[in-house]
């Protein structure tokens, strides 16, 4: 029991090694999402946040370098005709109520909707919760390697362009990199934008999750308006958000890897595994285990109709 087979080239079948059944068993639990822990997922994103701050911050502050690539990405931007961050700056600027509203959102939402988002899926998404969190856990890992190998200056301290840095003018507390605390952040560590990389991350899951429409927009339009602000106030290019969508991208692909399909296609629930799964055939894409029924969204709906008596 528990035996796979193996037919050799004269038809006959014959077990196959229990240590690759072990194996190809272990591999699968591994694999297959578990109903998250709260003491665990609490010690783990406090200690990997850490982890983040202490990397982030230890990368060597090379000012000249930060300062030249800075310049660089802003002749590329003109190049294009999309170098729009200085108007930006001082059209919102001259609003004091609202870039000061922007100062708070910068220094504040980072945390808050993605902790938000983190519990949300938690509490009602178990099955998909792993893959999420392995998403913002590889797209912040890869951006590390983005502060390390390319030293980024915001545009708030090239002096030259006559940027205003919209904390220090107002008196807000907006940013980590600047007035008293700009010693306890990296502040040429720009690029990749990862308040673009976790608020993307937010609206993209509660776009492909939520099934309230409103809840839906509000995802699509919380990234939108985290480039606003970020360019607002002139603590990021625009091309600072390209390079976190392509560290976001990275996470999905390493979810997808290893989970062998997309984040949201999972199943809502945990399902547990049986202990005949190393001995079932390899179910189709799509597919569970054993059955014609769909993964996704029809699991679903096939668990509603459960629960509602149908």
């Amino acid at each position: 029991m528990g035996e796979t087979t193996v037919k050799s080239l004269d038809d006959r079948t014959t077990p196959s090694s229990p240590i690759v059944a072990d194996g190809r068993w272990a591999w699968l639990r591994a694999r297959t999402p578990r109903r998250p822990r709260i003491w665990f997922e609490l010690l783990l994103i406090g200690l990997s946040y850490w982890v983040y701050s202490l990397i982030r911050n230890a990368v060597p502050e090379q000012k000249a370098e930060a300062l030249k690539n800075a310049d660089w990405i802003w002749r590329t931007e003109e190049s294009l005709g999309l170098a729009f961050e200085h108007a930006v700056n001082h059209a919102v600027n001259s609003v004091t109520w609202l870039i000061v509203t922007m100062n708070y959102y910068y220094a504040t939402l980072h945390f808050i909707v993605t902790i938000g988002v983190l519990v949300w899926l938690y509490r009602w998404q178990p099955g998909r919760y792993a893959a999420f969190r392995t998403v913002l856990f590889a797209t912040t890992a890869v951006a590390l390697v983005g502060y390390y190998l390319y030293p980024l200056a915001p545009p708030r301290l090239m002096e030259s362009k006559d940027f205003v840095d919209t904390v220090l003018v107002h008196h807000t507390w907006g940013s980590m990199a600047s007035g008293d605390l700009k010693h306890m952040s990296n502040q040429y560590a720009a690029m990749p934008s990862m308040h673009i990389g976790w608020s993307l991350w937010c609206g993209l899951t509660l776009f492909f999750l939520a099934k309230a429409p409103w809840a839906r927009i509000l995802g699509l339009l919380y990234p939108a308006a985290t480039l606003v602000v970020i360019v607002a106030t002139a603590n990021h290019f625009w091309l600072d958000a390209v390079g976190g969508m392509i560290c976001l991208a990275f996470g999905f692909l390493v979810a997808y890897f290893w989970y062998g399909t997309w984040p949201h296609r999972l199943s809502k629930q945990v399902e547990p595994l049986t202990a005949t799964a190393p001995a079932a055939s390899t179910p189709a894409r799509g597919t569970a285990a054993g059955t014609d029924v769909p993964q996704g969204a029809d699991r679903e709906e096939r668990e509603e109709r459960v629960g509602s008596g149908r």
